[in-house]
């Protein structure tokens, strides 16, 4: 592995098995995360949360993870034990999903979920997890914390829980962050504010990120380095910067069928797809 870079995934392969046969949602992608930003676009279907949730070893069954190798810290996650992964899972990997309002216990304070998430990877006494706690909801920008701390998830909006996800997912300081379609149910306001988030944290602890999304122009503006997916497959990978520029046809078709202030057309072009995309 490169040095400075914290994941090597190689020829990555999640297939279902159903009942009209096998079903390949990634076919033999391969890329490497540094200390970085990369965006992960494609249409929905494409595999990009596969992709995330295949790397933490979160694929449902009847899913199969197949890789020549997942390589992190030197431990293939493809080939590791259970031990293994849970040293590793949230601790050292985390995940942020889709949405707050799933993936947040509704019968638990918010408060009581965050320390929680230190006393599992840290194994700190209860004041030193309250403590840290109030110090993440205060890096993720909440306001009146201790408020927030006795909340319940359905007492908080979707951007708030968003911050609160995010929280939990960086109480034990990991090494890379997954975000998984992180601000699709937020407002543009919101949505500013997550990403901001989001950038410093990546910028003062040194994480890699892996930014999955199907909006391309914010993932041009947010992310260094984007991977195109389609049908399971990376058809380009690009500067973020130089996304406008893309040269694939899928990638090109997609930045054609965004809507845009100064067009007169009544109609949104249509994606043409060429059977040849998936060879390539």
């Amino acid at each position: 592995m490169a040095a400075g870079t914290l994941l090597d995934v190689r020829n990555l392969r999640v297939t279902f098995d159903t009942r009209k046969g096998p079903v390949e949602a990634v076919r033999g992608i391969s890329f490497a995360l540094g200390r970085e930003k990369l965006g992960i676009v494609g249409e929905s279907g494409s595999g990009k949360s596969q992709t995330g949730r295949s790397i933490l070893g979160l694929t449902p069954p009847p899913g199969r993870v197949e890789a020549d190798v997942i390589d992190f810290a030197g431990v293939d996650l493809v080939r590791a034990s259970g031990a293994e992964m849970r040293a590793i899972r949230g601790k050292r990997i985390s995940m942020v999903m889709q949405d707050p309002k799933f993936s947040l216990n509704p019968v638990m304070q918010v408060g009581d979920q965050i320390v929680e998430a230190f006393q599992a990877h840290g194994g700190i006494s209860l004041p030193s997890a309250r403590e840290k706690a109030l110090e993440m909801l205060n890096a993720v920008r909440i306001r009146n914390p201790e408020r927030v701390m006795r909340a319940y998830p359905h007492e908080v909006s979707g951007g708030m829980g968003q911050r609160i996800m995010i929280a939990m997912m960086l109480a034990p300081d990991p090494d890379i962050l997954i975000a998984d379609e992180p601000t699709s149910a937020l407002d543009v306001t919101v949505q500013l504010q997550v990403l901001a988030i989001l950038d410093d944290l990546v910028t003062q602890r040194g994480m890699g990120l892996i930014f999955i999304s199907h909006d391309l122009p914010l993932v041009a503006t947010f992310c260094d380095r984007v991977l195109v997916m389609y049908a399971g497959r990376i058809v380009e990978e690009v500067a973020a910067k130089d996304l406008a520029a893309a040269k694939h046809p899928y990638t090109r078709g997609l930045m054609n069928c965004l809507p845009r202030l100064d067009d007169q057309h009544g109609m949104l072009p249509v994606l043409d797809r060429d059977p040849a995309w998936l060879d390539t």
